[in-house]
This record gives C-alpha cells, sequence and structure tokens, in this order.
C-alpha cells in the first residue's frame, strides 16, 4: 500500500476513533506509517485529508443507509414500514462511529463550503431515497411533493438517530415512529 493510501485509511480510522476536531498530525503519522510531508504532498493539508475521507465515510454512511431504506421482501405497508424503520435503528447502532462523524461535521458547515456541499449533496439524494422508500415518489413524481416528503422523513431520521446515539434506552422504537407518524 502506498503512504497515498496510507494516510487515507489512517485518516478513516482516525475520523471514526477519534472525530474530525481531535485528529492530529501526530495521530495521522503513528497510523499510517508515513511522514507528515506526505500530507502535504498528496492531500495538500491535513485538513484537506480529512475531508476526502469525511467524504468516503458519508459516501459508506449514505450507502448503508440506503440499503437499510429497501425492504428485501418487497413488502408494502404498515409491517414494511416497521420493518424499515428497524433496520434503520439496526444501522444507527451497528454504525455509532460513522453517524458521530456525521453529525460533528454539521459543525464544520458554516466555514468549510466543501464539507457544506458534501453535506447539501448527501442531503438531497436522502431526500429523494426517502420519499420513495416511505411514499413510493419515483423519479416521476412531482419534485415538490418527493422534495417535501423526502424533507419530512429527514428530519425524522435524523431526530431518531440523535435519540439513539444520544441516549439508546429513551429512544424511541420502530413501533412508536410507525405510531405516530401514521396517527395510529
Amino acid at each position: 500500500m502506498s503512504h497515498k493510501e496510507n494516510l487515507m485509511r489512517a485518516a478513516r480510522e482516525c475520523l471514526l476513533r477519534t472525530g474530525y476536531a481531535r485528529t492530529t498530525v501526530r495521530d495521522l503519522v503513528a497510523s499510517s506509517g508515513a511522514n507528515q510531508a506526505s500530507i502535504n504532498y498528496h492531500y495538500g493539508s491535513k485538513e484537506a485529508l480529512l475531508t476526502r475521507a469525511l467524504n468516503e465515510l458519508n459516501t459508506e454512511w449514505g450507502d448503508l443507509l440506503f440499503r437499510a431504506l429497501v425492504s428485501p421482501d418487497g413488502d408494502t405497508g404498515e409491517d414494511a414500514e416497521l420493518a424499515r424503520w428497524e433496520r434503520i435503528i439496526d444501522s444507527i447502532q451497528a454504525q455509532r462511529d460513522l453517524w458521530f462523524v456525521n453529525f460533528e461535521s454539521v459543525s464544520y458547515l458554516k466555514h468549510d463550503a466543501e464539507i457544506r456541499a458534501m453535506n447539501a449533496e448527501g442531503q438531497r439524494r436522502s431526500r429523494i431515497a426517502l420519499a420513495a422508500a416511505f411514499a413510493g415518489l419515483g423519479e416521476d413524481a412531482d419534485p415538490a411533493r418527493v422534495h417535501a416528503v423526502g424533507s419530512h422523513y429527514y428530519s425524522l431520521l435524523v431526530g431518531v438517530a440523535l435519540q439513539w446515539l444520544t441516549d439508546p434506552e429513551a429512544a424511541p422504537t420502530a413501533a412508536e415512529i410507525v405510531a405516530a407518524d401514521t396517527g395510529r
């Protein structure tokens, strides 16, 4: 593996273990076996390396989330929605570090245009996937409706994730989410 690849692997590991703000050049060097000059040579700066690693992790996080949205049996209805929320909650629990990194990246939106753009694109893709999964809205659906429905479920998803990361014992179950969302 090249120094560049080792640095990317190390950046991903450090982000998941330590977070964006707490990862130091020393951490990256120790984890990668590369020297400090390699960071600047291959990526331009520690921040550029971490941002690229964050982008890769967020892409993987999105792929995991999108897989959780799709029913393996193609089911529809309330049972499918319950199963979908169960898969989402399982994914949150299984990928806690990835969720924490994603939430931490929000604190950089104000000052980092690249992270802001990355986050905006992730939200756009998530709204489309959520509107399709929860409301069956496909490519031919009214874009305003896709945006509204996707935004609703995105807000719900982020709130549920935050609760599961903060206090899993008090976080809502899949059944509670479905009951509240459907009014049943």
